[in-house]
């Protein structure tokens, strides 16, 4: 059976006067739903600043983990979180209408992360990232949907100008911009030691992929690498808030597919 083990950590940072960011998980409470639903982590920044980002992304995450309990058994993840995180952009959309010219142009990133069998599929819109670390390297299983980034994957720029463009904080995309929203969706197999690793900007943006993985993997204990990531992240930078959900792999159930449903490998 599915088996791991998990921390987070949010912090507003030295400069910030507020935290936009938001995150939460579902735990399965019995090995049935392990089986049947798996686990669930989400997190978001919220767009904004005066236009209330924290109000955004608490939504988007929220109606996310509502939705992934309502959910059937079974249901396959891929389509499952698109179907959530659409629901999440169509619930931040209606929460700014409700809100008046106070809420005026609110918004969010959203990345989210389910684990069932030996599966962990990944979905997000905007800048914030799932990181992959097995044998103490890390590598970013999400494109940033900024406008550098595009610009970079169109050719426009080097990845050396991207990375120093001032449009490199610039959302091409995220939730609540607009009634629908394209939504990133992948799938990698997990073995146990491997590490999922989700953030905000605030901590990519300022802690290397390779720093990343130093600290998770010098760290047995995931709530001290969690405050040693936000540490840095403070250290280097300090102008985000900075976010992080560490989810490290114990065990998996290898199974295969047949006609959508899944049988048990030996």
């Amino acid at each position: 059976m599915l088996e791991v083990e998990f921390a987070q950590l949010s912090d507003t940072g030295p400069v910030r006067p507020r935290n936009e960011d938001y995150l939460g998980y579902v735990r399965p409470p019995s090995p049935e739903q392990v089986r049947s639903h798996g686990w669930l982590f989400a997190l978001a920044d919220g767009v904004g600043g005066q236009r209330q980002g924290e109000v955004a992304s608490r939504a988007a995450v929220e109606e996310v983990l509502g939705g992934f309990r309502r959910a059937p058994a079974m249901e396959s993840h891929g389509p499952l979180l698109n179907r959530l995180v659409q629901a999440a952009n169509a619930r931040i959309c209606e929460t700014e209408a409700m809100a008046g010219p106070a809420g005026a142009g609110m918004s969010s990133t959203i990345v989210v992360c389910a684990l069932r069998f030996d599966r962990a599929t990944i979905a997000h819109v905007g800048d914030s990232r799932c990181y992959f670390i097995r044998d103490s390297k890390a590598r970013a299983v999400t494109n940033d949907h900024t406008v550098a980034n595009e610009q970079f994957r169109m050719g426009i720029l080097s990845k050396v100008e991207a990375a120093d463009a001032d449009t490199r904080h610039v959302l091409s995309r995220s939730l609540g911009s607009n009634l629908f929203v394209k939504i990133d969706v992948s799938e990698l197999e997990v073995q146990p030691g491997d590490v999922l690793l989700l953030c905000s900007d605030g901590l990519h943006g300022a802690v290397s992929a390779e720093e990343i993985a130093r600290i998770v993997s010098r760290k047995s204990d995931l709530n001290a690498a969690a405050q040693d990531l936000v540490a840095s992240a403070n250290q280097k930078d300090g102008g985000d808030n900075v976010s992080v959900q560490l989810v490290r792999v114990r065990g998996v159930e290898r199974i295969g597919m047949y006609r959508g449903r899944p049988y048990k490998l030996r």
